[in-house]
């Protein structure tokens, strides 16, 4: 009995063991299928969220053109300001003659009588984009017509803006947060203002240009690839032709190297990344004509020059630092620095002296200064985009972004990284730079998208990874609460594999689990809790989400109001209300340039102030004496100073330049305050600089230092042309029954002079609303007019002379020839007196 017990245990212990090895045999199986499936469930949540992912960057490009074509239906299909004017008419010239004729074009039509070579003045990198454009198109046969190009151009180049928004802030953060500042640079009005459909400008095309180079530099640092360094290489010389901000991609690049530097973050990754950008960026600069040789003679360019040859000298350090000992090393690494950071500030110095290397100019001076420019370059400060930028500007421009920005940098800050302390640079540079300069608001509002991106992406992903973590617990916990036939196959292996005593300790414990489901869960599988707990989890989570939510949602209500109302509004086409609420339409800008076009020679010269320049030679296609380029700030002057001196000076100045007409900005009649009275003390400085004995801004003041334009006044300014161009026969209207005649609705003042007369200059054409008034000017008088009476002339004997005798000149003999003789006085005799009297006969 003893063997055949012996026995039996053996064979069921035979049998248990291969039952064992058959169930891990399947459970080994099992596992592989579940991380088959585990795997293949991966695999398509990537893919759907990398289409998710194209899904919404379509949707944001298309919001971002969209959104850029109010102009459009609101108005028209037209060019939009000033600028773009002459950008269209220097592409349609392209599109017409050829790129190397664009090259060498001379405008005989603008600066007269000087003239502009406009393929070295312009950055052509618009031009050649446009006329690329537009070749393909034909070459497809899609007829278009080039300034449809020039229209769609800028809303176009916002769809790219948007992808390579996404780009900077995935490598900078993740897809995520990528996606929201897609969506905010598509709609943000900081840069819809220099993108719609109309404004054919530089600025529509640099930012994608600037964001795309930025992507590309953190790429390289990233990865230490020449292939990423020479392709933010390529961008930047497509920015270099495109816009002139290219100074700020050029001085923040080297900041970030230099920045590495100093925090011990050398790596070979950035000694590749910055070597190639330098040299590849620095040769393919130079190639654009208006460019030259500027990024090796300006001061502006000399902090890249710099930071390459410090950061060979480091690497040359790093390579002698394994060859010696740490005390030489030192000592080597402290000399090395002061010899090669005094060489490059001593030469520096000696290249400026020597004037190889020229000094700061007066525009960059005045980002760092900003009364610089009033006092020694007033026309830079004539300009409003020059002025520095008010907080109502900022939020007018960011809304809520602006308020999201700091906690981006601070969460960026937190966890630096090499690519995170170019974002850091990007931002404070930005933020000072735009507040110097309204214009500059325009490069910090992608670094604004993408840090407000930032601090939304990241704080989402730690509420709502917080309510499914929650969630994730309910459903483990549900998996694990055991039902009935889990219990009872439990059981059955229970029984044959284990003994009473097991089978009792696993009965006492699913008893207990069982006890603390129906604890824990009640009918519906759902974790109870506390009332206090669920309204803590609802605040935090719900509650900022939905907070959160309702400010996206204010933002793109806000984009899409400012987006139509005030940057939807071309300069060129002007719109108001009429009492009834109907729209009128005030088109006296193009029924004045048509007028010109079609009522004067073809050679005609038109004096205007620069703002009007581009669109004078664009629209009327006539000459020009100063443009919107303001290169020669001397001929402006002289422009100034002729509009502010009295009508007999002013008639001196126009024939010296051979001006035909002359053309102003008048806003009193219906309340333009965008007119040239408004503008006119711009003009007395500009012509005081140049001309200090002549023009003193101080004479168009009151003695109580006012600018009046009524009877109160000064002299000086009540008797300048530019008031008598803008006031001719404005003394004879009269408003209302409640306004006296000249009333200025843009001053809300009786003007002061109303009953003149013009001597020198006649009206040659006033628009509908007044808005744009041309004289002539006269020509020179050659006969004075008679009173109507005889004049007395008196005139002078006319002297003949006496013919003298042929034969005087022979010889011969002299009758009647007198003798004298000697002591006695010679008496006239009676021979003497006849012979007198047959001479005299």
């Amino acid at each position: 009995h003893g063997k055949m017990a012996t026995v039996e245990s053996k064979e069921v212990l035979v049998k248990s063991e291969g039952v064992d090895k058959d169930e891990n045999g399947k459970e080994k199986g099992k596992e592989r299928v579940e991380v088959k499936q585990q795997q293949k469930t991966k695999d398509f949540l990537a893919g759907a969220q990398s289409l998710l992912t194209v899904i919404v960057l379509v949707i944001c490009c298309m919001v971002s053109f969209s959104s850029r074509l109010f102009a459009v239906i609101r108005f028209e299909s037209i060019i939009h300001e000033f600028d773009p004017w002459f950008n269209y008419r220097s592409t349609h010239y392209m599109s017409e003659h050829g790129f190397y004729d664009f090259l060498n074009w001379f405008d005989d039509r603008a600066w007269y009588p000087l003239g502009r070579i406009v393929g070295g003045t312009v950055y052509p990198g618009l031009m050649i984009t446009s006329g690329f454009i537009h070749y393909v198109l034909n070459s497809l046969h899609f007829t278009i017509h080039i300034r449809d190009v020039c229209v769609f151009l800028a809303p176009m180049f916002s769809g790219l803006t948007s992808i390579a928004m996404f780009l900077f802030t995935r490598e900078v953060w993740n897809s995520r947060a990528g996606l929201f500042a897609a969506g905010f640079i598509a709609i943000v009005p900081g840069y819809i203002s220099r993108s719609v459909a109309g404004s054919y400008d530089n600025e529509g095309i640099a930012i994608f240009a600037l964001m795309f180079t930025y992507f590309l530099w953190i790429k390289s640092v990233k990865t230490g690839s020449v292939f990423w360094a020479t392709g933010a290489a390529l961008s930047y010389f497509y920015m270099v032709s495109a816009w002139g901000g290219y100074v700020f991609i050029i001085n923040l690049v080297p900041l970030h190297t230099f920045v590495l530097l100093l925090m011990g973050r050398y790596s070979n990754r950035l000694f590749v990344a910055y070597t190639t950008f330098f040299i590849l960026g620095l040769l393919m600069s130079m190639q654009v004509p208006f460019v030259g040789f500027q990024p090796i003679r300006t001061s502006e360019h000399m902090a890249a020059a710099g930071t390459f040859a410090l950061l060979n000298a480091y690497a040359f350090l790093k390579y002698i630092q394994v060859r010696v000992s740490g005390r030489q090393f030192r000592q080597l690494f402290t000399w090395a620095v002061i010899f090669a950071a005094g060489f490059v500030f001593l030469a520096v110095l000696a290249l400026t002296y020597a004037g190889f290397v020229a000094p700061w100019s007066g525009r960059f001076y005045s980002l760092y200064d900003t009364g610089y420019a009033k006092i020694h370059i007033p026309i830079i400060a004539s300009v409003s985009e020059h002025q520095p930028t008010t907080w109502t500007s900022f939020f007018f421009d960011l809304h809520v972004l602006v308020c999201m920005f700091p906690a981006g940098v601070w969460f960026v800050m937190r966890h630096l990284t090499d690519v995170r302390v170019f974002v850091v640079l990007y931002a404070v540079s930005a933020v000072y730079f735009a507040g110097v300069m309204v214009r500059l608001m325009l490069t910090l509002t992608p670094i604004v998208c993408v840090l407000a991106s930032i601090c939304i992406s990241h704080t989402l992903d730690s509420f709502m990874k917080s309510s499914s973590k929650e969630e994730s617990d309910v459903t483990t916990s549900r998996n694990k609460a055991p039902t009935h036939g889990e219990e009872e196959s439990e059981s059955t292996s229970s029984k044959k594999g284990g003994s009473k005593a097991e089978k009792r300790s696993k009965r006492k414990e699913k008893e207990k689990e069982q006890q603390e489901s129906k604890v824990l869960y009640d009918r519906n599988a759902t974790k109870k809790s506390s009332e206090g707990e669920q309204f803590s989890g609802f605040n935090i989570s719900s509650i900022i989400v939905l907070v959160f939510m309702m400010f996206l949602v204010l933002f793109a209500v806000h984009c899409t109001w400012v987006s139509r109302s005030a940057y939807s509004s071309p300069s060129v086409v002007l719109a108001s209300t009429n009492p009834d609420g109907s729209r009128l339409i005030l088109d006296d800008f193009r029924e004045a340039y048509y007028w010109l076009r079609q009522n004067t020679g073809d050679h005609t010269r038109v004096m205007s102030w620069w703002d009007y320049g581009y669109q004078i030679a664009g629209m009327a296609n006539r000459t020009t004496l100063v443009d919107n380029n303001t290169w020669n700030n001397s001929h402006i002057a002289l422009v100034g100073k002729a509009m502010s001196s009295p009508e007999e000076k002013a008639y001196e100045i126009m024939r010296m330049l051979d001006v035909d007409y002359v053309l102003v900005i008048f806003g009193g009649m219906i309340g333009y305050s965008g007119d040239d009275i408004n503008k006119f003390l711009w003009m007395v400085r500009i012509a005081q600089g140049e001309h200090p004995n002549d023009i003193q801004e101080s004479n168009y003041f009151t003695p109580q230092g006012e600018f009046r334009v009524d009877s109160g006044g000064a002299p000086t300014l009540l008797n300048c042309l530019m008031y008598k161009l803008c006031y001719h026969r404005f003394g004879e209207v009269q408003h209302g029954y409640n306004t006296p005649h000249g009333y200025d609705r843009t001053r809300n003042v009786e003007i002061g002079n109303k009953n003149f007369k013009l001597q020198y200059v006649e009206e040659a054409y006033t628009t509908e609303h007044w808005l744009v008034r041309i004289y002539r000017v006269k020509d020179l008088v050659n006969i004075e007019k008679s009173n109507g009476t005889l004049r007395n002339v008196f005139t002078k004997r006319k002297y003949y002379p006496r013919k003298k005798n042929v034969f005087s000149k022979r010889k011969g003999i002299i009758r009647n020839k007198m003798t004298i003789k000697k002591g006695k006085k010679v008496g006239k005799s009676k021979d003497n007196k006849k012979s007198k009297k047959s001479r005299k006969s």
